[in-house]
């Protein structure tokens, strides 16, 4: 079976400072990966490298055995490239990212309507299914300054799931919202993870990562220092790890 995402040996540099140290990671179709550790640990910088939002300094991005970066050896249609990696790969941030001046519908058609050239009937109608699945078809006519936080977000997972995407990248979604907001986007991404999607997600839910993560990984000065799954929050091999764990649940 192809990898859905296979990261060899990633490093990232800022200037001077190295952000990620030969990062290695490899994300199976179906599964759900989760992404945790102190902040400034590289999370989601490594995260940014699967669509390339963050191009490596150096190493391999492959997605579904495609080689897309750093370089693209042979290809000089690098931008064309990216483009067709992030229809693959859809992304949600922290912040919403909604455009304001449109309503919850349209900032789901959007997408379709600029980047798949999709009707503006048909583009409406798949942006109603998606916004039924978030559990949002009652506010498809609000705009963004109408809804709360969560469900914004919940625009925005809709707006990404629209794309059919092979893989779903969660850039810590709860982070931004006031913590009574944060359970029904968990409940979302919870169905997304459901539906049998291929998720990565950087996240400080810590109980919600016990519940979905099939593969866990904890990272630290922008290193890997442990991965594994459900057992490692119980049972730690590493003392960094641990004390982590320690601290946040």
């Amino acid at each position: 079976m192809t990898d859905a995402v296979r990261l060899t040996s990633i490093r990232k540099s800022f200037g001077s400072q190295e952000v990620l140290c030969g990062v290695d990671l490899v994300v199976s179709p179906g599964e759900h990966v989760v992404i945790f550790g102190p902040s400034g640990s590289g999370k989601s910088t490594l995260l940014r490298t699967i669509n390339l939002l963050e191009k490596p300094t150096s190493g391999s991005v492959k997605v579904f055995g495609t080689e897309y970066g750093p370089g693209l050896p042979g290809s000089t249609d690098r931008r064309g490239a990216e483009i067709a990696l992030r229809r693959q790969v859809g992304m949600v941030f922290q912040q919403f990212n909604l455009f304001p001046h449109l309503n919850a519908l349209d900032n789901v058609a959007v997408g379709l309507r600029r980047a798949k050239g999709v009707g503006k009937r048909d583009a409406r109608d798949r942006a109603a299914v998606e916004l039924q699945k978030v559990g949002l078809i009652g506010h498809v006519a609000k705009y963004p300054s109408q809804l709360s936080g969560g469900q914004q977000q919940r625009v925005a997972i809709a707006r990404a799931l629209a794309m059919d995407p092979k893989v779903m990248l969660f850039d810590e979604p709860t982070s931004a919202l006031d913590p009574e907001l944060v359970g029904e986007v968990l409940a979302t991404m919870r169905h997304v993870a459901e539906l049998g999607m291929t998720m990565v997600v950087v996240t400080h839910e810590m109980g919600f990562a016990k519940e979905i993560g099939d593969l866990n990984v904890f990272m630290a000065d922008g290193c890997v220092v442990e991965s594994g799954g459900r057992e490692i929050f119980a049972d730690a091999m590493v003392e960094r790890t641990r004390r982590f764990i320690e601290a946040v649940l």
